[in-house]
């Protein structure tokens, strides 16, 4: 089975291209102030044309509104909207509605209790993503480059398409793959110099070890 590789987090056209160039088959733009690798809508408009027909192009917001929402999918032309923040189901199919885009939850993980919302969330939404928690008083939800427990994973019953996040790297992300048995997998800081500064020869490295691990998917 072909593992889906997601690049997160770029802002660069130079790393942008190298996601592209070295195969990704998602490239994430993040929509969130606080965040160090956020994106305005001009640069948005840009990358949106640089990815176009070359990799699905996903947008990440946090709780954002309905009106954030109308100037990214202007500009950027997301295939894909990322829900990172508190959104639950009812705000998710208002969102679908409203923007016309699938979209894919992020669901923290600590512990198994963090799965008891899962059936609801698949039930509305086309992809999920399992990202680790943030630690309290963290100002963004994810991109920390924190790992969580992947056997949480193991034997998961889900029909829904899931990727993996949260602290990967071309070092881990074999394990995450054997492990937890993902359909795709999604990396940000492990493909970083400084955090929100991507690297190319990372990133490079990233989806060549990623694309290795397509032989672990038994599913």
């Amino acid at each position: 089975m072909s593992l889906l590789v997601k690049i997160c987090g770029l802002t660069t056209r130079e790393t942008l291209d190298a996601a592209l160039d070295a195969g990704a088959d998602m490239v994430g733009f993040v929509f969130f102030p606080p965040s160090p690798r956020h994106v305005g809508l001009e640069a948005a408009r840009e990358f949106g044309r640089q990815a176009k027909g070359r990799a699905l192009k996903v947008a990440l917001t946090v709780d954002a509104d309905d009106a954030t929402l109308d100037n990214i999918v202007e500009t950027l032309r997301p295939d894909l909207l990322q829900l990172h923040g508190q959104e639950n189901v009812g705000r998710i199919r208002d969102i679908k509605r409203h923007t016309g885009l699938p979209v894919m939850k992020a669901i923290a993980v600590e512990t198994a209790a963090d799965l008891t919302a899962l059936s609801g969330y698949a039930a509305i939404c086309d992809r999920i993503l399992f990202d680790a928690r943030a630690p309290k008083g963290a100002t963004r939800p994810g991109g920390l480059g924190n790992v969580f427990d992947w056997r949480l994973l193991e034997n998961l019953s889900l029909d829904l398409p899931f990727m993996v996040s949260g602290g990967l790297s071309a070092d881990n992300v074999a394990e995450a793959v054997r492990i937890t048995q993902a359909g795709g997998v999604d990396v940000s800081s492990g493909v970083e110099r400084n955090p929100g500064i991507k690297d190319c020869d990372l990133i490079r490295d990233f989806v060549r070890a990623a694309r290795a691990t397509e032989e672990l998917i038994i599913r």
